[in-house]
């Protein structure tokens, strides 16, 4: 199911629009525009909710992660 969406443009942009009626499907290419920003706006929100996140971790002390790295490497 789908829903009507209103906008005001310029009357100019309008016509300008109207002249490449045949050439562009403008309520695809919105429709498009529109899923694509808000998929970016999703992925930042998640980014910041997961910065948010990490700063919450506690700090490991200096070195743990290549002392891990050593460790692993001579497991094997």
């Amino acid at each position: 199911m789908s829903t009507t969406t209103s906008i005001r443009i310029p009357r100019e942009l309008k016509k300008k629009m109207d002249e490449l009626r045949g050439e562009v499907n403008w309520s695809e290419e919105i429709r498009r525009f529109i899923e694509s920003r808000v998929e970016e706006c999703m992925q930042l929100r998640a980014l910041r909710r997961l910065e948010k996140l990490v700063r919450t971790l506690p700090q490991m002390p200096a070195g743990t992660a290549s002392r891990y790295v050593r460790e692993d490497r001579d497991s094997h």
